[in-house]
């Protein structure tokens, strides 16, 4: 098992134990990312079984409106710097370009007009490409970036083609390395655009997409700044091969991501990495997703505040 498979599993089943997933629900995306539906029915045979109503029917956590990862709009201010795609001041939409023996598929965005500006690599959650990525990558461009969102799902026809509840099983069954080749790929046809400046690059990724970022950190030195929010972390015989300035975001719910942070740390430290982290206490796991069930308004502005502080620190001070 890799360690995105790994990671995948253990958020389905603790999506599974608060509620956010029906054990139907559960069993279909663990079978999908092991291959095994005896694995999957082993692994919520050792969880705790959600709350469930007089009628043994799953009560839903209070701020929830969609199921995990889901796409329907959640309550609260809109977040900071979100831009429509019709915005006059940003210019965005669908892309393909060159990558290993594929055609790749990706979203750019970009400040309207000429111009030269530092760029940002954002990488999807465990549901792919969704609109709430192409709007995050709007965003970027809104703060002055130009901003390239690779759909990792690319050799599958890309994220549009697929049913959400294939999303999941594909990823996990592709191997790691193909998503750190798919943003090398991504980064060498960006950096030769004329609006984007060749020697300033950072990355942004969400959930499983905070773990490719760790990743694609790791393996291209090219990266100054990285901001994995919530992702798992990198084996740390990788910290080494880091050159990029990492901000990491925590949900302070979040213990299965949290528990290793101490590990991370250390490693940043022992290797004299730019490194610092931000717990955001009393909010759960993927907190900064507008569209999802887990969304606190007030620490994703602070969060996406801090990213851009940290990119502008690294991208375009440095």
């Amino acid at each position: 098992m890799n360690h995105f498979q790994k990671y995948l599993i253990e958020e389905f089943a603790e999506d599974y134990q608060e509620g956010y997933l029906s054990r139907r629900e559960a069993l279909k995306l663990i079978t999908s990312v092991s291959g095994s539906l005896l694995f999957a029915t082993s692994i919520l045979a050792a969880c705790t079984p959600p709350d469930t109503g007089p009628a043994g029917v799953v009560t839903q956590p209070a701020a929830a409106t969609t199921g995990a990862g889901g796409q329907a709009a959640a309550s609260g201010e809109p977040p900071q710097g979100t831009a429509s795609a019709d915005s006059p001041a940003v210019e965005a939409g669908d892309i393909q370009f060159e990558g290993e023996q594929a055609v790749l598929l990706g979203y750019q965005a970009r400040p309207a007009g000429e111009g030269v500006y530092p760029a940002v690599l954002v990488c999807h959650e465990n549901r792919g490409l969704t609109e709430h990525i192409k709007d995050v990558a709007r965003r970027l461009a809104s703060a002055g970036y130009a901003a390239l969102a690779v759909d990792l799902l690319s050799r599958n026809g890309g994220t549009a083609a697929l049913s959400p509840d294939e999303v999941p099983g594909i990823l996990g069954n592709t191997p790691p390395e193909q998503f750190m080749q798919d943003f090398q790929s991504g980064w060498d046809f960006f950096k030769t655009q004329p609006f984007v400046d060749p020697e300033r690059v950072g990355m942004v990724g969400f959930c499983f997409g905070g773990g490719v970022t760790w990743m694609v950190a790791a393996n291209m030195p090219e990266v100054r700044a990285a901001v994995p929010f919530y992702g798992p972390h990198p084996p740390v015989e990788l910290v080494a091969n880091i050159q990029a300035a990492v901000l990491a975001i925590y949900a302070g719910r979040d213990q299965r991501i949290n528990q290793g942070i101490p590990a991370i740390e250390a490693a940043m430290q022992e290797n004299n990495k730019v490194y610092e982290k931000v717990i955001y206490p009393d909010v759960d796991h993927a907190f900064h997703n507008d569209t999802g069930s887990r969304y606190n308004a007030e620490a994703a502005r602070d969060a996406w505040n801090r990213t851009l502080d940290w990119f502008d620190r690294y991208l375009r001070q440095a």
